[in-house]
């Protein structure tokens, strides 16, 4: 306990000054309040904690952090003989250690000091966009921008997870997405990553071509192939891109006519110039694109069925700009400084104004993003731009019209039917934006009022009726589906000519298996969770035949397995197409969770299954902690 005789905390400045010093070195922020929290003295700060209020003076700390701090354990029972800590959740997500002081009395007064310190962010659903992190641009003078390119978002991981596995593989991948979301930057990325880096990378944009100049485009001509051709000929795109890659953008408005010679060269691997009889080999990847859906034009006969088989070996879907707006303060700094440097300026995009871009659709995407911020760097008469100013670039920033009002087909206590259109109102903003922050900005209210009431909603959803067996339903599913998407991403890459090799001599002597059994190995432990991963042949009799497993996998190559009736269901579902978990199921071995996804050849045909097998011990762990995550007790 510290004493100081003097009457007031006033007039022991000295004190003061020595506490400050001191502990600004610790903390971030330190508060002076009296016992019943109402605060004195107030210095140092924590960037946007505090709802940007600058003056705390007579405000009481007690109540503010009922607002400012996600936990229930209120600082007011922090008040006893010795020094206590705590970590809180801010309204933002900033993880604070708060760190008491009590009892410190000068005169007949006593205080307790309070010492606040960021020790880092949270990065669960309310995560806030952290535009303070330092973000290392590239020198743009020596460097092919169209190849830099920004992830920071979950969704884009996972693609880039993607690249990096198809980039070390010669097979076909399809490109989906919208317009703008940057198809050939990811081409180019997988050309860079992969063993054909040193080699050509052609991009044709196959909609940008006349239809009677697109083949000769594709394929080339030889002398005197038609009237005003070239006497010495011109190799096509093909040939250029021999030991590379080739990128057909566009590949939806490619007519039928070339689709079937397109067709021939993904079969043959070798292309005939017009006018020749002579025949080129080809060793070469192709990457197609296109924001269509390829299944539809598939299905009204605008797009050749077995060439969509042959493009789509390993499909990369690429999400728009709107779902992932995490990355949107990175792209915008990122064009920023490129056109700063471009057009030798040195212009700034205020924090406001990022904030009310992120909330903005985009459905240009990440090239209308990009132009947008040039405009803005080339037209731009102020130094800095703010909200007020970005609004002059982009073309809708107001809030999206309510075109029908909410419908109630019975009466209610008015309170009541404003709390529901509210929590409505809420959900959907979380949902879209996935950020207290943008939310808040969205709905216009401030971030404190947003946070509290989102937690609100939240608690009421874990109180409700709902029975312990339906809350794990919730989270078996979420976990199953992160259980899928490995086993799909992995099917994906194994190349089914060593699958067909294994097929017919599936030993642990065999190259092909130590090549594969290497590669399951590094994917668990990369992974984490996983007991074992393995490739099963399915016989005619319903058993599995083992073709190859991680090093850790007790059934040898060659062996039979066979599963019980809840393992056998989703394997026949895998068969199907259809990638599954199985419950909970029991065998010799143990007590396991197994996820199975289809390998498939060329032509679509199912030649293997690939599973992972989760002891039940890892799925109960795993289970808990998504329930502690999401508040909800199972």
């Amino acid at each position: 306990m510290i004493k100081i005789k003097s009457l007031s905390l006033q007039t022991n400045k000295s004190f003061v000054n020595v506490l400050q010093s001191t502990l600004l070195k610790i903390y971030d922020e330190i508060m002076i309040t009296d016992v019943h929290g109402k605060i004195t003295e107030n210095f140092g700060i924590i960037k946007r904690l505090w709802d940007d209020r600058r003056n705390l003076i007579g405000m009481n700390l007690f109540e503010i952090e009922k607002q400012l701090f996600q936990e229930d354990s209120p600082l007011e029972e922090f008040n006893n003989e010795s020094k206590r800590s705590i970590i809180k959740t801010s309204w933002n997500n900033k993880r604070v250690l708060i760190t008491c002081y009590p009892d410190i009395t000068i005169g007949e007064q006593k205080y307790i000091t309070w010492g606040f310190k960021v020790i880092s962010k949270n990065n669960n659903v309310l995560m806030e966009n952290n535009t303070d992190e330092k973000i290392d641009f590239p020198n743009f003078s020596n460097k092919d921008t169209s190849r830099l390119f920004i992830m920071k978002s979950q969704k884009m991981m996972k693609v880039l997870s993607a690249v990096e596995m198809v980039a070390k593989v010669s097979s076909s991948v399809l490109l989906l997405g919208e317009s703008g979301v940057g198809k050939e930057v990811i081409a180019r990325a997988i050309h860079d990553l992969g063993p054909r880096k040193n080699q050509p990378f052609i991009p044709v944009n196959c909609g940008a071509i006349p239809d009677n100049l697109l083949e000769s485009e594709l394929f080339g001509y030889a002398e005197g192939a038609f009237s005003g051709a070239k006497k010495e000929g011109v190799p096509g795109k093909f040939e250029l891109a021999n030991n590379g890659v080739l990128f057909l953008d566009e590949i939806g408005e490619m007519p039928l006519n070339l689709q079937v010679k397109l067709l021939r060269v993904l079969q043959e691997r070798e292309i005939t110039p017009l006018g020749s009889s002579k025949s080129i080999k080809l060793d070469i990847q192709i990457i197609a694109a296109t924001n269509k859906n390829i299944k539809n034009l598939v299905d009204k006969g605008e797009f050749r069925e077995d060439l969509y088989y042959r493009l789509n070996v390993i499909p990369i879907e690429i999400p728009p700009l709107r779902e992932r707006f995490e990355e949107l303060p990175y792209l915008i700094n990122f064009f920023l400084h490129k056109y700063n440097n471009l057009y030798d300026r040195s212009l700034q995009i205020e924090q406001d104004a990022i904030d009310l871009m992120s909330i903005y659709e985009w459905p240009g995407n990440v090239r209308q993003l990009e132009n947008t911020v040039e405009r803005i760097v080339v037209t731009s008469s102020k130094p800095t731009v703010d909200a007020a100013a970005i609004q002059e670039y982009v073309p809708m920033i107001d809030q999206e019209a309510v075109k029908t009002p909410p419908v109630f087909d019975h009466l209610m206590p008015l309170q009541d039917a404003v709390d529901l259109v509210e929590e409505q109102l809420i959900t959907m903003a979380m949902e879209k934006y996935k950020s207290l922050k943008l939310a808040a900005k969205a709905l216009n209210v401030s971030q404190p009022t947003m946070s509290r009431k989102y937690r609100k909603i939240l608690n009421n959803i874990s109180n409700q009726n709902i029975s312990p067996s339906e809350k794990r339903k919730i989270l078996e599913e979420q976990l199953n589906n992160r259980l899928r998407s490995v086993a799909i991403a992995t099917a994906a890459i194994i190349e089914t000519d060593d699958i067909m090799e294994l097929r017919k001599s599936p030993t642990a002597e065999n190259p092909v298996f130590q090549k594969i059994q290497k590669q399951l190995t590094v994917l668990i432990k990369q992974e984490g969770g996983m007991s074992w991963g393995y490739i099963f042949e399915v016989m005619k009799d319903g058993t599995f035949r083992t073709l190859a497993g991680d090093t850790g996998f007790v059934i040898k190559p060659g062996e039979s397995y066979k599963g019980d009736d809840e393992y056998a269901k989703v394997a026949r579902n895998a068969i199907s197409g259809r990638v599954e978990v199985t419950p909970v199921y029991k065998d010799i071995y143990g007590e396991w969770v197994s996820s199975l996804a289809p390998v498939m050849d060329q032509s679509g045909q199912v030649i293997a299954l690939i599973g992972y097998d989760y002891s039940k011990e890892y799925i109960e762990s795993e289970l808990n902690k998504m329930g502690k995550v999401l508040k909800i007790n199972i």
